[in-house]
């Protein structure tokens, strides 16, 4: 039975742990949860019979992956790499991959909500103002960028992107104002 551990510091909500649990229970896989450790030999002692990991934010070194000389896979819930040693992985054939875009509106929401944080003053009693009616520039227009234009939008904002990467017509289709450069 192939062995998968969860290994976070910051643990997932609930509610994904029970999703994460019944999809690997019905696949056949043995999974388990490692929460909020403080140190990498914590981590270290955990990935020994590790098969495959799933993390977060959570480094993972040249040292981690000795430790788990069994290891395949790492899957980063997240977008991006930053945190994995892609040149230790690769010398160790172990796989890595991301889920970008599965945490976007969360990001996203974020963003607004620091959005309105500020332009209320940071809810200090003194006056603030809106963001209706402001202008917002996207720097990026990816799976953030564009779950930010649409909030944004939804509190009547003026919504501006640039993206070298991304077709002009894929911004425009949301409605959103392009810009040639990032000037």
């Amino acid at each position: 039975m192939t062995k998968v551990l969860v290994a976070t510091v910051k643990p997932f909500a609930e509610a994904a742990v029970s999703q994460i649990k019944t999809i690997f229970e019905k696949s056949g896989y043995d999974c388990r949860f490692f929460e909020k450790y403080e140190t990498q030999d914590d981590l270290k002692k955990a990935v020994v019979d590790a098969e495959a990991l799933i993390i977060r934010s959570d480094k993972i070194t040249a040292e981690i992956m000795d430790a788990a000389p069994k290891l395949k896979i790492v899957v980063r819930a997240g977008a991006g790499f930053d945190n994995v040693d892609l040149a230790a992985a690769t010398a160790r054939n172990i796989v890595v991959m991301n889920t970008p875009g599965q945490n976007s509106n969360a990001v996203a929401e974020l963003v607004l909500g620091m959005m309105v944080f500020q332009a209320r003053n940071h809810f200090d009693g003194k006056p603030g103002t809106e963001l209706k009616g402001k202008k917002l520039g996207i720097h990026a227009y990816g799976h953030v960028g564009q779950n930010v234009a649409r909030i944004a939008k939804g509190f009547g904002m003026e919504v501006f992107a640039f993206d070298p990467f991304v077709d002009k017509k894929v911004i425009e289709a949301d409605d959103v104002s392009v810009f040639d450069n990032v000037e």
